[in-house]
């Protein structure tokens, strides 16, 4: 991504977010509310909260933003009430503006060690590393047992062509009975990729999925559209999984600091819940039906 389309990045978002808060609602009078062309803050009811000119804001939502201080973005950050997950993507894309091409940060790890594919193999449960492009480029049996779906082979996951669940959401129609709440799905998938887009828009392998998938799924564009970002750290998630029906997992992510770019994730089930029945299932047909890749050379168990 070039350095302008960088910045226009951030009026994009900025634009994005006033148009999400009113007037009343960071407590602004409005006298001409018939008058009002926009749904919700315009420049001027942000430079006045942010205590910027309305001219110097202006210049930040057209993408100049070469002289604006970290104080700056800050100031607008909480003029606009930012959640965490929209006040670091903000960060980022002003961080990222300001680096030349030759001050690329070091590039994203492609592979798992083989410490943390151990770790992964020691779990006892569904376990995965994915990308920053959200390709599953690594996990232990019952990782591929819980993901089956999402391969060609369900029972042979191909270790040179990592599936991406951001594609399958989208393009792959099994992804409507796999995912029971396919709507909140689609919008945590985009939301979450458009925050990794932030932090690395170098990164060749998400511009070419977002090209991809903006031209083939309009649910897609419509979403990406948005700008709208998440931090997802932990939560519940449900699942249809063909095998065992329906599931609800509890996850915890964490990136791996020591591999840039890849990002390790658990799932638990409740004890003594269907769910807990669903997953001794899955385990025990996983032990006899899935064969996971072989733990290959680290240069091709990735996903550029």
């Amino acid at each position: 991504m070039e350095s302008s389309n960088r910045a226009a990045e951030i009026g994009q978002f900025l634009a994005s977010r006033r148009a999400k808060i009113t007037p009343d609602q960071v407590g602004l009078p409005v006298y001409d509310a018939a008058k009002r062309r926009v749904p919700g803050l315009r420049r001027q009811e942000v430079a006045t909260l942010a205590g910027l000119s309305v001219d110097y804001y202006t210049q930040i939502e057209r993408g100049k933003v070469n002289s604006v201080s970290e104080s700056v973005i800050d100031a607008i950050a909480r003029a606009l009430e930012l959640d965490d997950a929209e006040r670091s993507h903000l960060f980022d894309l002003h961080r990222n503006a300001l680096i030349s091409p030759q001050r690329r940060p070091r590039r994203a790890a492609k592979a798992v060690r083989p410490g943390v594919q151990a770790l992964l193999d020691s779990y006892n449960g569904p376990a995965f590393v994915r990308n920053a492009r959200h390709d599953l480029v690594a996990g232990n049996r019952l990782g591929y047992a819980f993901y089956s779906p999402l391969y060609p082979d369900p029972l042979a996951p191909e270790v040179t062509k990592p599936v991406n669940f951001v594609r399958f959401c989208f393009l792959d129609p099994r992804a409507l009975d796999f995912y029971p709440d396919w709507d909140h799905m689609a919008d945590g998938a985009v939301n979450l990729l458009r925050t990794d887009a932030g932090r690395d828009p170098y990164d060749r392998g998400i511009s070419d999925l977002v090209g991809e998938l903006s031209t083939r799924s309009e649910e897609f564009r419509t979403r990406w559209a948005k700008h709208n970002v998440r931090l997802h750290y932990t939560g519940t998630k449900n699942f249809h999984h063909p095998v065992v029906g329906d599931i609800a997992i509890d996850y915890e992510t964490m990136p791996l600091p020591a591999d840039p770019g890849l990002v390790l994730t658990f799932y638990t089930v409740q004890p003594a819940t269907p769910s807990a029945d669903a997953m001794a299932l899955l385990g025990a047909w996983a032990a006899t039906n899935i064969h996971p890749p072989a733990h290959a050379d680290p240069a091709v168990n990735v996903g550029d």
